[in-house]
């Protein structure tokens, strides 16, 4: 039996597309490894899945100036040696990183040890941690066209992002039980991401007496960004976190508010659901999601807001048009020419395994 090492963290988006690799990877007779930071979101999706998880230590590496600069570091070269040891101890024919600096110890220790390993970049513009990974895999995946210019020559290869094929199976009918909602409304999902966002759910919660008038609204606002004074709206319903009902409340929706993950804004595209993406903003972010939306807008994918924009006014705006022209919107979708990533990345992995 083959072996393989999934790693990568921080946020979901570093974790969904591997879950999505999972089904294949079983059906192909792998002993599946999954090597995380300790109390990372990734822990608890991962082990939700039945996948042995291995926990070192992670620190992240930054970009401007912060004291656990001085401290990180050494959690990054403790977590290399954590990693060595896992890659003794497992015995791995192939690492596969989805990114996020608990993969970059992961992947480098692989080099280390003389096994191959893979990346996957999804932004349009590779993150500091693929960076540094880079010198240490055989390839290195992308998502978009744009960003193969970014990547090591003679490594790259564009693969598409990794869609769990659950997605598609969702059941409206389940959704309306989970949530209590009718058929008398419109339904509107907010994604704010897993961390949640601010300037998303204090907009949405200002409007929501004139959004309810029409939409019956889905809320995923972030862990611990519940709100208890709303719990008993009718026609709201919010949650910090959603896994396994996900795929039905995608179905259910009519149209999707939602951050520019790469990963989240490929899901979007796969289900054809029309949708509005604020990115975050390059304040608080290296202004991937950025490149990402304003990529989706060109392609006529979506609507997008910058986050310095939202206001209960311009969410109005965008929720009108997309609305009003939602068939355009669907239709621009069903024209793109979006990759099967699955296969792509199966037959990378078999091409360079031990």
């Amino acid at each position: 039996m083959k072996k393989i090492i999934l790693t990568g963290g921080g946020t979901a988006g570093h974790v969904t597309p591997n879950i999505a690799l999972l089904p294949k990877l079983k059906a192909a007779g792998y002993e599946i490894s999954y090597i995380g930071s300790y109390n990372g979101i990734e822990k608890g999706l991962i082990e939700s899945e039945g996948i042995t998880y291995y926990g070192i230590s992670s620190g992240k590496l930054r970009r401007y100036f912060d004291l656990k600069n001085i401290s990180d570091p050494f959690k990054v070269v403790k977590g290399l040696g954590q990693a060595v040891s896992l890659m003794h101890k497992i015995k791995p024919d192939i690492v596969f990183s989805k990114g996020g600096f608990v993969s970059v110890p992961v992947v480098l220790a692989a080099k280390l040890c003389g096994v191959p390993a893979i990346i996957h970049e999804s932004d349009i513009t590779p993150g500091l941690a693929n960076k540094l990974a880079f010198p240490g895999a055989k390839a290195v995946c992308c998502n978009f066209p744009e960003t193969m210019k970014y990547l090591p020559a003679g490594k790259a290869v564009l693969t598409g992002s990794p869609i769990r094929q659950e997605l598609f199976l969702g059941d409206p009918k389940k959704a309306r039980e989970f949530t209590g909602f009718n058929e008398d409304k419109k339904v509107l999902l907010i994604i704010g991401g897993s961390i949640g966002s601010k300037v998303i759910n204090e907009c949405i919660r200002t409007m929501l007496p004139e959004l309810l008038e029409e939409f019956q609204i889905i809320h995923l606002c972030g862990k611990g960004n519940l709100d208890d004074s709303l719990r008993d709206t009718a026609g709201y319903r919010q949650y910090e976190y959603i896994s396994k009902e996900l795929n039905d409340l995608f179905a259910l929706a009519d149209i999707i508010i939602s951050r520019a993950g790469a990963n989240s804004i490929c899901e979007l595209l796969a289900l054809k659901k029309p949708n509005i993406l604020i990115p975050l903003s390059a304040a608080a972010s290296r202004g991937d999601q950025i490149l990402n939306a304003k990529s989706f807008k060109a392609q006529g994918y979506s609507y997008v807001i910058q986050e310095e924009d939202m206001t209960p006014e311009t969410l109005k705006a965008g929720i009108k048009e997309v609305t009003e022209n939602k068939d355009a919107y669907v239709k621009a979708m069903e024209s793109s020419n979006q990759i099967d990533s699955l296969d792509k990345i199966m037959a990378l992995i078999k091409k360079y395994e031990k």
